[in-house]
């Protein structure tokens, strides 16, 4: 029976030959991250349902990662990441994150920041996976060529106690991308271009699955962005076949032995489109919802009162290199805001150089706001002392992945989702702008 790369995955978890859309399956799980925002609630769940005593199901496949409301006064948000300290500390978790002093990021060597990329640069994500997290967002994971989704507290709990978890097998939706990118296009304006055109609700509880050339030639941090952004069409997973590009970025990450998987030929998808990128231009998407789809160069008229450059979709290295590349020798008009996903990436802005200057320099030549620490910080709005965070009714252009009201904070604040470059190409002119126009 030809099955889709998930259906495979979710085969050999399960235990199954085969498996098929709509199908209700128990299937083992690889890793389960929790962050601070919903471990607590995770771990007090865990706890009334198995006990005060018990121990977890496999204290080498949890991952506690703290990255939510990390650098704030609020004691709630601080007393979060103590539960996970207690709970990692109770059941001796390999792979706890940890932050003690946050007035210093860098005097703590085991904080990372945004959990998706995190996983991803500690080699986490492996092909033929299953990945669980109390993030809607843990779908990034996907361009691993693995199953990764989010889940609800309980969920969580259960597979804490058990390493067990009861799903129904998604129907796949195929996008097939081909073409040469042209060199004023992201992933990004990509996803915004699916998402617009399949609404929000286009893929509810339905696997998104990229392929073609255009998808072949991305890096991994490109790919990510893809799947990163699934669950804003309300797609169960989004999911990217390994390939060399896959197995290199995995070197030197993970000593684990992986099995990885095709989609076969003939098997049945729920739908199937094809996009000719090099007919595409970049776009944003309007507030107040992600499909909200417009081509940048029709926004020129919208006057902004700062950008955001940041999250676990628009905060990894190669997005600061592409924002760097179109700001460099020129000045921001508005308060441009760098938050880098990871303490690797916020590295990597101080020390990768472009055409003579590091990330970093290019910046603050150009005015931007120095560099914050890494963390989820304005994305999700967060205490009114967030870095970044829309505390009055502004309009803002960001490469978050929401702009639902009230999500970066103020209610009538309205958020313009966009590309790196088209983020940037903003800054230097206070308009949303078509990244062209400095290209």
């Amino acid at each position: 029976m030809a099955m889709t790369m998930v259906e495979k995955i979710l085969a050999k978890a399960s235990g199954k030959s085969t498996v098929t859309p709509g199908e209700n399956i128990w299937i083992n799980v690889d890793v389960l991250m929790t962050h601070d925002v919903c471990g607590p609630g995770t771990i007090g769940i865990f706890k009334k349902e198995f006990g005060e005593k018990a121990q977890v199901w496999d204290r080498e496949k949890i991952v506690l990662i703290p990255d939510h409301y990390i650098f704030t006064a609020d004691k709630r948000a601080n007393r979060n990441v103590d539960i996970l300290r207690d709970f990692a500390q109770e059941q001796n978790i390999k792979y706890f994150y940890d932050i003690i002093d946050r007035s210093d990021f860098k005097a703590n060597p085991d904080y990372k920041g945004v959990c998706h990329v995190a996983l991803a640069q500690e080699g986490h994500t492996r092909p033929g996976e299953v990945l669980f997290g109390t993030d809607s967002h843990t779908c990034n994971a996907g361009a691993f060529g693995q199953f990764a989704t989010g889940i609800g507290n309980t969920d969580a709990a259960f597979i804490l106690g058990t390493g067990k978890l009861l799903v129904k097998v998604p129907a796949t939706m195929r996008f097939v991308l081909n073409g040469e990118m042209p060199d004023y296009l992201l992933a990004k304006d990509l996803i915004l271009q699916i998402i617009g055109d399949i609404s929000v609700s286009g893929a509810t509880y339905r696997t998104m699955e990229f392929a073609g050339e255009t998808v072949k030639q991305m890096t991994m941090e490109e790919r990510m962005t893809l799947c990163n952004m699934v669950i804003e069409a309300g797609g169960k997973n989004g999911v990217i076949a390994a390939d060399e590009t896959t197995f290199k970025y995995l070197q030197g990450r993970t000593d684990k032995t992986f099995e990885s998987f095709q989609t076969d030929e003939n098997a049945t998808f729920y739908s199937d489109r094809s996009y000719d990128v090099t007919k595409l231009e970049p776009v944003v998407a309007k507030p107040h919802s992600p499909d909200n789809k417009e081509l940048a160069r029709n926004c020129k008229d919208v006057k902004i009162d700062r950008v955001y450059i940041g999250s676990c979709t628009g905060g990894k290295t190669s997005d600061f290199l592409n924002a760097a590349k179109l700001i460099k020798g020129n000045q921001v008009k508005v308060p441009t805001y760098l938050v880098p996903a990871t303490q690797k990436v916020y590295e990597d802005l101080f020390n990768l150089k472009h055409d003579g200057k590091t990330l970093s320099e290019i910046f603050l030549d150009a005015g931007c706001i120095e560099p914050a620490a890494p963390s989820c910080a304005a994305c999700l709005g967060g205490p009114k002392d967030t870095f970044g965070r829309l505390n009055e009714p502004e309009i803002c252009v960001s490469t978050t992945n929401r702009n639902f009201p009230g999500r970066m904070g103020n209610k009538q604040a309205q958020v313009y989702l966009a590309s790196p470059y088209t983020a940037a190409a903003s800054a230097l002119t206070g308009y949303v702008t078509d990244p062209r126009e400095f290209m």
